[in-house]
């Protein structure tokens, strides 16, 4: 059973932030600049929440100007988090309990180590089920 420490070993762990003051139009500048779906919120060191392309729909659709409007009025503040030690099937599971499409992964000490996504998620999944195709295959052709 993989843990979310192997997915960031494999993936990176870089991540990218944003602070509570700043306005929604510099996240959106931040996430196009590095084609990303999400950015951490962090206020005085810790995780205060995610602000997401979903937030910049919401703002949009209330006809509010993002250079007006701070990342902390509108970034989700209910995040679920979870530590390298979670497995990646449980990690799945509250992605989609949750309706969450990214989580940011905390040690011990409340600091951020990574972000994991969903993409990252069905990735390894698909690497796996590949690696298993590959592998009854040569099974059946009596190559193992």
């Amino acid at each position: 059973m993989a843990i979310i420490s192997e997915v960031l070993l494999q993936k990176g762990s870089q991540v990218w932030s944003i602070g509570t003051s700043a306005t929604a139009l510099q996240a959106a500048l931040l996430m196009n600049e590095h084609k990303i779906g999400a950015l951490v919120v962090i206020d005085q060191g810790r995780v205060a929440g995610m602000f997401t392309e979903r937030d910049i729909l919401r703002l949009v659709a209330e006809r509010r100007d993002p250079g007006e409007t701070s990342v902390g009025d509108r970034m989700t503040t209910q995040v679920v988090c979870c530590s390298p030690a979670t497995s990646v099937e449980e990690a799945k599971s509250a992605m989609k309990n949750r309706r969450v499409r990214h989580l940011p992964v905390v040690g011990d000490d409340d600091r951020v180590l990574g972000v994991i996504s969903i993409g990252d998620l069905n990735a390894l999944e698909t690497a796996d089920q590949q690696q298993t195709i590959f592998m009854m295959s040569e099974y059946l052709h009596g190559r193992v």
